[in-house]
């Protein structure tokens, strides 16, 4: 057999080979599929969470970089809406977050609240406030007896460094807070332009 015949017909069966079901021509297409769909969902998160083309797509209400704080009488006005009016006092409420951030698209914190937790005498409900994003209040939790622990964890987000407050609401009608000073080296909820 000639060396052209030879090379000829090598090429002849690799092709054939790979058309063959489950071939290496099926594997090549599976791989375009994964990166064509990858590269869907990348365009599609762009124009989500992309700042100038979000703000097209759903208008806020922020439209300087300036205007993400929130106002001072806006952190009051959520904290008195959570406490119902109650005055403040400190200690029995503990928050651990790290003093600084990396990110703050997801800081790690965890409120403790001493309370024996029984009928007569337990935590009703435990908030976390920050002051500099867009929205005070981050989040609310209800607890019961049930609940056995006064104790909630969760990640949340933070525009930039700030104060995050943990106020707990107790059976009795009193509250406790614990404020704890957080600095972000890469800020997140910046809405509008920079």
């Amino acid at each position: 057999m000639s060396d052209v015949a030879r090379t000829s017909r090598c090429t002849h069966d690799k092709a054939a080979s790979s058309q063959a079901p489950g071939g290496a021509l099926d594997g090549m297409i599976a791989r375009r599929r994964i990166v064509a769909a990858g590269s869907l969902m990348g365009l599609a998160n762009a124009l989500v969470c992309a700042p100038s083309l979000g703000a097209t797509l759903a208008p806020s209400a922020a439209s300087h970089s300036d205007d993400v704080v929130a106002p001072a009488s806006s952190l009051a006005a959520a904290i008195d809406a959570f406490t119902q009016g109650a005055p403040l006092q400190t200690g029995r409420v503990t928050i651990d977050v790290a003093p600084l951030i990396d990110n703050g698209n997801v800081v790690p914190v965890t409120v403790q609240v001493e309370s024996p937790m029984t009928a007569a005498d337990h935590v009703q409900a435990i908030a976390l406030f920050a002051d500099r994003n867009p929205q005070p209040e981050v989040v609310r939790f209800h607890l019961t007896p049930r609940s056995g622990l006064a104790q909630v964890s969760t990640r949340i987000r933070l525009a930039t460094s700030q104060a995050v407050v943990a106020i707990a609401r107790m059976s009795d009608g009193s509250v406790w807070v614990h404020r704890q000073a957080v600095v972000v080296t890469l800020a997140a909820c910046i809405e509008g332009d920079s």
